[in-house]
């Protein structure tokens, strides 16, 4: 099906080759990835730069979309709406990601205080690969920075409506101005969208997932002269789910009675997410000094309790809703920065601190009811109540240059060290039902802490062979942070267990080119990783706690390319690859009392390999009123794919066609769009104890997009 829709493509193109051409050139986009503004075509990394134009073709609404647009990229909703991702076989399932995402240059801290919703975007920049120097704690396998569009002198904005099936309705808009010329600015965007949800409860015959999603992204910005700059953002999101973890008990029932599930207990997930930044610049000759104060926060709960055993029994329920101070999360990071380039100079620096403090109350209740037997419980109509609350406080310096050996070759230095100290308290009380408190202590208040500190290095070196190709070689060390086990309702997982940090030594070699008088793109690298004290996280039942422990070493290596190239008058066609071989030379894990050896499985959540074809074909109808026909087609494969680490729960490789096809006319544009043409049935994600999660379906919908 593929091969006949490309060829129906190219005749396309061919049939309309005096059509004019809508680009030229491809763009070189400018960014700030290294934390400096420079060529996205020139950065010496693993890195892929997707503009505001690409972002709305590739129909980009949220960070998981990036699945194979960024070669070697999975990412996937567990249920609960939160992204698990991974970049080159690294990844995680516990709090703590293993790729980092930062919006307007704020640490997005964990699962919980990110917003992974895409509007009103200017680019999204990916650093595959760690990125220890610049960034940090846990950013081993990369970086995600999204940068939202900034105002500039005059005013202008765009509104979006887009409907769609599953009872879809998105909107959009944001409006920038100036209040001040040349001096203040200001700005909005928002964003509500809605569905009914691809997933029927089988117990009452509902809709399971319905959702709806409230978000806002404001700004002002400030310009003294050409020395200082302020800018205040403020985001907020909120989410209600009328069905987290819509989950089938095993792979093999999901995919034989797909988007049905069978739970008694329903709730309603309630997610209110809040960000804020300040960042303050000043320019002197040849400095630039930045400073970034950041708060985050976010409050998480099930207004009622939620169904823990996927199933119509009265067996596990689960109860989080104990007012707001538990199961708030609140972050706060400040970021001194300076970094230096004289005109001509061979030397460019960049160097820093940073600073963080999150605290974390938890408090949950595993409910046994009726039917707790059936689960192994050995009562009855009972309460374990737990109550975790976690602290960190930690910082770092950082310093990373560059220096010009000669007119071609580059060399590439930095070094961070990093110190954290993690504390944890811990409560855990068993309550009866129609006791009014809990009757006893299944875990005396207890406490613990524990430091970690890493080094963490980086060396590279670039040969610029022409203004628009260069060739480079580096090592880098990538690190993410230890702490404290939670507190479980199983006896058998003792809590406050310290586990210690994971490092990843990594090796890159990498090439790109600009060529065709900029008609064409390449860009190949290889890389190879060694991850030791590989931090194995297992999912502790019925509570869906993570408790963490150092199992194992992973070797990973593979290769990626990308090419983009304007094929003929009004035709681009892009095309993205990575493989994987991400494999476990050591892994102990324990089960039943005691350890099984999983050495030579390969890494969860790691497909093999991902690839994106995409071709673009755009017509002008009209020169003078601008009237344009677009269509657009994807082809995008995944290959193999484990969820646990015995390898045996698994997808097999598949494929999903999207498509997209509109008219613009102006500052007005009207596109159908399809995804997952031939309703391919796949799973995303599967826990380690057998419960599976669909992909989505397919879907269709029509946006109208209006610019002013």
């Amino acid at each position: 099906m593929m091969k006949n829709w490309f060829v129906i493509v190219l005749l396309c193109s061919a049939f309309f080759s005096n059509a004019q051409q809508t680009r030229d050139t491809l763009p070189d986009v400018r960014v700030t990835a290294q934390k400096k503004e420079e060529s996205g075509r020139m950065l010496p990394a693993g890195f892929s730069a997707l503009d505001a134009r690409r972002v709305s073709e590739l129909r980009l609404w949220n960070s998981r979309d990036l699945t194979a647009v960024v070669p070697n990229l999975y990412a996937a909703n567990p249920g609960d709406g939160r992204n698990v991702t991974s970049v080159r076989g690294i990844t995680s399932t516990s709090y703590d990601p293993a790729v980092t995402t930062y919006i307007d240059g704020v640490a997005q801290f964990n699962l919980d205080t990110y917003i992974p919703q895409l509007f009103d975007v200017e680019r999204i920049e990916v650093l595959r690969g760690p990125q220890g120097t610049l960034y940090g704690r846990n950013a081993m396998g990369g970086v995600i920075n999204i940068i939202t569009k900034q105002p500039v002198n005059g005013t202008s904005g765009f509104a979006e409506a887009g409907l769609g099936n599953y009872g879809r309705h998105r909107y959009t808009g944001s409006i920038r101005t100036t209040l001040v010329k040349d001096h203040l600015f200001a700005g909005a965007a928002g964003l509500y969208d809605k569905m009914d949800g691809y997933f029927t409860n089988e117990f009452n015959n509902t809709d399971f997932d319905r959702q709806h999603t409230g978000a806002g992204s404001y700004w002002l910005k400030y310009l003294s002269g050409k020395k200082w700059k302020a800018d205040l953002n403020v985001k907020h999101l909120a989410t209600r789910n009328d069905g987290a973890f819509p989950l089938a008990g095993s792979l093999a029932d999901a995919l034989a009675n797909p988007y049905k599930v069978n739970q008694d207990a329903f709730t309603e997930l309630v997610d209110n997410t809040f960000n804020a930044s300040l960042s303050l610049g000043y320019s002197l000759p040849g400095v630039n000094l930045v400073s970034q104060t950041a708060y985050q926060s976010n409050y998480r709960y099930y207004k009622s309790p939620i169904d823990g055993d996927f199933s119509p029994i009265d067996g596990v329920t689960v109860v989080n809703n104990y007012g707001r101070d538990f199961n708030r999360v609140k972050v706060f990071t400040q970021e001194l920065r300076a970094s230096g380039a004289n005109p001509g100079a061979a030397f460019s620096w960049t160097a820093g601190l940073f600073l963080f403090s999150q605290r974390s109350p938890n408090k949950q209740a595993t409910h046994f009811g009726e039917d707790a037997a059936m689960v192994g419980s050995p009562d009855i109509n009972y309460s374990v109540i737990n109550t975790n609350t976690f602290r960190n406080r930690g910082g770092a310096l950082f310093a990373q240059g560059e220096y010009k050996l000669s007119p071609v070759f580059t060399l590439v230095a930095g070094l961070r060290a990093d110190r954290q100290r993690s504390s944890a308290r811990v409560l855990g009380e068993y309550q009866p039902d129609g006791a009014p408190e809990p009757v006893f202590e299944t875990q005396a208040d207890t406490s613990a802490a524990r430091t970690y500190t890493a080094l963490s290095p980086k060396l590279g070196l670039t040969w610029t062979s022409s203004p628009s190709s260069i060739v480079f070689i580096s090592y880098a060390r990538g690190y993410r942070t230890g702490g404290l086990t939670q507190l479980a309702s199983d006896p058998s997982q003792p809590p406050l267990f310290g586990y210690d940090p994971e490092y990843s030594d990594n090796i890159e070699l990498g090439t790109k080119h600009t060529l065709l008088n900029k008609r064409l793109q390449f860009d190949l690298n290889i890389f190879y990783s060694i991850v030791s004290d590989v931090q194995v996280p297992t999912l502790v039942l019925p509570d869906a706690l993570t408790i963490t422990r150092n199992a194992g070493r992973l070797e990973s290596r593979g290769i990626e390319a990308s090419v983009e190239v304007l094929a003929a008058k009004g035709l681009s066609l892009t095309y993205n690859v990575g493989y994987t071989h991400a494999r476990y030379t050591r892994l102990d894990m324990s089960k039943d009392g005691g350890s099984v050896d999983l050495s030579g499985n390969r890494q969860v959540y790691t497909p093999d390999m991902t690839s994106m074809l995409t071709a673009q074909y755009s017509l002008k109808l009209d020169k003078r009123s601008g009237l344009a026909f677009t269509l657009r087609g994807e082809w995008v494969a995944i290959g193999r794919t484990y969820f646990d680490f015995a390898n045996q729960l698994r997808q097999s490789p598949y494929q999903l066609l999207n498509a997209r096809a509109g008219f613009s006319l102006k500052q007005f544009e009207l596109m159908c769009w399809m995804r997952n043409l031939t309703d391919q049935r796949y799973i995303s994600y599967a826990y380690e104890f057998g419960a599976a999660h669909m992909g989505d379906p397919r879907t269709i919908g029509v946006t109208l997009r209006a610019a002013f």
